[in-house]
């Protein structure tokens, strides 16, 4: 397989992961309450991990309940 073979699978994942990305950090800089750590830890973690770990963890772990 080449890259020219993967390129139209990669494109909509990396799509998904920079929307989620933009997502996270724009309701992490938007929110002031947090289940687990603050502001600057869930960013770090959010940009770290910035894959589908990083985001998910802020949900998972992080986004207060409204």
């Amino acid at each position: 397989m080449t890259l020219k073979d993967i390129l139209p699978f990669l494109i909509p994942l990396i799509i998904v992961e920079f929307a989620l990305l933009a997502y996270t950090l724009h309701h992490i800089l938007t929110h002031q309450h947090y289940k687990r750590g603050n502001r600057v830890l869930w960013i770090i973690v959010t940009l770290v991990g910035m894959e589908f770990i990083g985001p998910v963890l802020y949900f998972v772990l992080g986004k207060e309940d409204n």
